[in-house]
């Protein structure tokens, strides 16, 4: 393994630990990069792992992440289930590796603050992929926050609802389960949007939330349908609805409206297009595009959506490893990444104990931890 510094001498060496779905959206956004070489792939299945090297001619197919970082890796890019994501991350960094981990960063918070910790002290970026924050639609609401337009944001609302048929929750043993999956429609799903929905909002302060299970139930322990009311440290408001109990799906859609009276909002429809600004309440006028401009469409299977999402992989893919080579910080950082996935942890504990769930304040650059609200 080479060190941080090293790494713009010579040809950054990467490797891809977890060869299931999602892993060709990382294979296909590093090969569509310059200047790097995929030198191996690891899964726990030799004959899978072998299959993904032979498809990709990519020279490496092992079965353990010690042996993937013995190949010199400059950056791993993680993209096994949830649950064993802190334990390839912590390899990652005890080796010196660069780490580009899938969302969620982990399914419980200590684990989560670990990984940023592990990777901290060891120099090494941690990267999570939220690929629809380089939405230009999410860009283009970025900057109005930013630049006064929409001026500090003051109301949120986010409506996450999707189809899933029971055998996307059947094709693998860890789906809809919460020792395995961490969680439903929120952690899996929903996550995205939260993610986004912070970003836009800032830090948050308090969580109500429900969640329930009303189509799935025979087949997942897990929640399919949940909803929230989120306060934020600003004293901004927002509303947060997701289900995956939907037929047909209707998509999603996020609006933030700013202190200034104007509003914004984006609209993904069908699940994995790109998200595109439906609402534009700017200086007295409104734009608007059809919020479904060729009606209601079919459900979309898993392979469509995540396709749908790789030039968005590849662009997070490539700031990463630009990040990488000059030293600066990731988009995404652990420590972003950790944000979303307290939000919606507190979505369950609130649920669990029908109180609102107060966030800490702590130093600036502290993860905050959540509370019960007494």
């Amino acid at each position: 393994m080479t060190t941080s510094s090293s790494v713009t001498t010579r040809t950054p060496r990467v490797g891809i630990a977890g060869c299931g779905a999602i892993s060709r959206n990382h294979l296909e956004a590093f090969h569509a990069l310059d200047d790097l070489e995929i030198v191996g792939v690891c899964d726990i299945d030799p004959d899978r792992a072998r299959a993904t090297a032979a498809a990709w001619g990519i020279p490496a197919a092992v079965t353990t992440v010690q042996e993937l970082l013995d190949l010199d890796l400059d950056i791993v890019s993680v993209c096994t289930p949830h649950p064993t994501h802190e334990d390839v991350v912590l390899q990652a960094a005890a080796a010196g590796v660069h780490v580009l981990c899938e969302k969620p960063i982990s399914i419980d918070l200590a684990s989560a603050e670990r990984m940023v910790k592990a990777c901290g002290e060891a120099a090494v970026k941690l990267g999570v992929l939220f690929q629809r924050r380089f939405w230009p639609a999410a860009q283009r609401i970025r900057a109005a926050i930013d630049d006064g337009t929409l001026g500090r944001p003051i109301m949120g609302q986010c409506s996450v609802m999707l189809h899933r048929e029971p055998e996307y929750y059947s094709r693998d043993a860890w789906r809809g389960t919460w020792a395995s999956d961490g969680g439903g429609v929120l952690m899996t799903q929903a996550i995205h949007y939260i993610d986004l929905l912070q970003w836009f909002m800032g830090d948050v302060a308090e969580v109500y939330g429900k969640i329930n299970t009303y189509k799935h139930g025979r087949h997942i322990e897990v929640e399919d349908s949940a909803t929230a009311v989120i306060t934020f440290a600003s004293g901004a408001m927002a509303t947060l609805e997701a289900s995956t109990a939907v037929s047909p799906s209707l998509g999603v859609q996020l609006r933030v409206t700013g202190e200034t009276g104007a509003s914004a909002s984006l609209t993904e429809f069908p699940e994995g297009s790109d998200g595109r600004v439906d609402l534009w309440a700017v200086d007295g006028s409104i734009t608007t595009e059809a919020a479904h401009p060729e009606g209601l469409q079919p459900n979309v299977d898993l392979a469509t959506i995540n396709g749908q999402l790789i030039p968005h992989h590849t662009a997070q893919v490539r700031d990463f490893v630009q990040q990488v080579r000059d030293g600066g910080v990731p988009a995404i950082t652990g420590q972003d990444a950790t944000k979303a996935l307290r939000i919606l942890l507190a979505i369950y504990e609130s649920s669990r104990t029908g109180i609102p769930v107060r966030f800490a304040r702590l130093p600036e650059g502290t993860l905050p931890l959540a509370q019960v609200a007494g």
